[in-house]
């Protein structure tokens, strides 16, 4: 039998400066998105992201809060990840993202393994941040401070 082939989801959620996404203020940041997002969809290890038909995930308001916005993704290691956060163009967004954002909650990333070929809903992949707000890292759920291996069998 075949091992089963992981890969990794995440979650990471902010609760906007602005009154909404059309507020003035996130303009620079709104203006970006494409950009950033095409960069994640080209970069080595990427699988999957959350979008709508705007190519974003800007509409998807689990929260019932228009201040607050999601980005839901997939990749092939945790390492392909960090390299696109922490190493791309991203990382200029990243490092301003107090011009745009509040702090949100303790925990505002959160990452998991799921089988390779599964996506992530809405609905489990906010239920995970909260368990992860709740509990701390542990392999169901961490981020990039403590991070976990794919399970074994």
């Amino acid at each position: 039998m075949l091992d089963k082939k992981y890969q990794l989801a995440q979650i990471n959620i902010s609760r906007m400066i602005g009154v909404n996404i059309n507020d003035p203020i996130m303009k620079e940041f709104v203006d970006n998105l494409d950009k950033v997002n095409n960069l994640a969809e080209h970069s080595e290890g990427f699988v999957w992201r959350l979008k709508d038909e705007n190519n974003d995930a800007t509409s998807f308001n689990p929260y019932n809060d228009e201040q607050v916005i999601i980005n839901i993704s997939v990749w092939e290691s945790i390492a392909s990840l960090e390299t696109f956060v922490f190493k791309t163009l991203h990382t200029d967004f990243l490092k301003r993202r107090k011009e745009w954002f509040q702090k949100f909650g303790k925990v505002s990333t959160a990452m998991w393994w799921i089988a390779e070929g599964d996506f992530p809903s809405v609905e489990n992949a906010v239920k995970l941040l909260d368990y992860l707000q709740k509990n701390g890292p542990s392999q169901k759920v961490f981020d990039f401070r403590n991070k976990y291996a794919p399970p074994t069998l």
